[in-house]
């Protein structure tokens, strides 16, 4: 199969990024304006933020609705196609609260939890950037 045939990757071209997914899950309980979002992702700079939920909105996942305001207020809600990705993400989150304390916990320990992770990675086994 080519890369591009790949039906995961078509959905990472979409969701994928530094910030989309954790909008999106913000966005699960319901509509946010922008600085809500800017609260609950300090990380995310002004500028990242802006055009990850840019980018979403182009690809009709999430719902920019801009009110006639002085200065302008902004609210961001999933569309109708982003309401589809709940289950996958109701299914990420439940895969991360199963699988992320025991890694977690072995990270803490310095415990390898993988026999590569006890060594340094061969330049044939280091991921090609894109």
């Amino acid at each position: 199969m080519r890369l591009e045939d790949c039906p995961v990757r078509a959905a990472l071209d979409v969701i994928g990024g530094k910030w989309k997914p954790v909008i999106l899950y913000h966005l699960m309980t319901g509509k946010k304006r922008f600085g809500e979002l800017q609260k609950l992702i300090p990380e995310a700079t002004q500028k990242m933020l802006t055009q990850q939920l840019r980018e979403l909105a182009e690809d009709d996942v999430v719902v920019r609705h801009v009110y006639p305001t002085v200065p302008p207020k902004v609210e961001y809600a999933f569309s109708a196609k982003g309401r589809a990705l709940r289950p996958a993400l109701r299914a990420l989150c439940q895969w991360s609260q199963t699988h992320r304390a025991p890694r977690k916990a072995a990270r803490e320990a310095q415990v390898p939890t993988h026999p590569r992770s006890a060594r340094e990675p061969s330049p044939t086994e280091l991921p090609h950037p894109s």
